[in-house]
């Protein structure tokens, strides 16, 4: 994906995806954040927080209609409203980092804070990792959404 190619206005799912990496990123790269995460106890519910909050930003900038980013994030209606409207600490951070995207004209680079004494083949591991997090996240998401629905059917 080349930085410059940041779709604001998402159309299609390949751009949505596109806004979505980039909230993450932009997020989880400045440095407020790099530092909350290495303060909280539990990351992986903070980090999918994070992801949720990001994902649903984008599909809402698609004109995507928040019951139907619920049913597809396997969240609640409240709960991507929330995040949405910055009413969470993920969704006001990711918020902000979309509102400092349009400042910056879709460019992400500007946003990056990267960390001292990390090089660029340090940064796209971290990277890798944080997309298999993501995948492994979302994985499972899919696969407790599967069982609720399978509990649900038999009741």
């Amino acid at each position: 994906m080349k930085m410059s190619e940041i779709p604001l206005k998402p159309i299609t799912k390949e751009e949505i995806r596109k806004l979505e990496l980039a909230l993450i990123l932009g997020t989880l790269f400045r440095s407020e954040v790099l530092q909350q995460i290495k303060d909280a106890e539990d990351k992986v519910t903070w980090l999918d927080s994070l992801v949720i909050a990001a994902a649903a930003l984008a599909r809402d900038r698609a004109g995507i209609p928040i019951s139907a980013i619920a049913e597809e994030l396997g969240r609640s209606e409240t709960t991507i409203r929330n995040h949405l409207a910055g009413k969470t600490e993920a969704g006001r951070l990711v918020k902000e980092t979309y509102e400092m995207l349009l400042r910056k004209g879709g460019r992400i680079e500007e946003l990056l804070a990267i960390p001292i004494g990390m090089n660029v083949n340090e940064l796209r591991k971290r990277v890798d990792e944080l997309e298999r997090e993501v995948k492994e996240l979302r994985s499972k998401l899919e696969f407790v959404k599967n069982r609720l629905n399978e509990i649900v059917s038999q009741l």
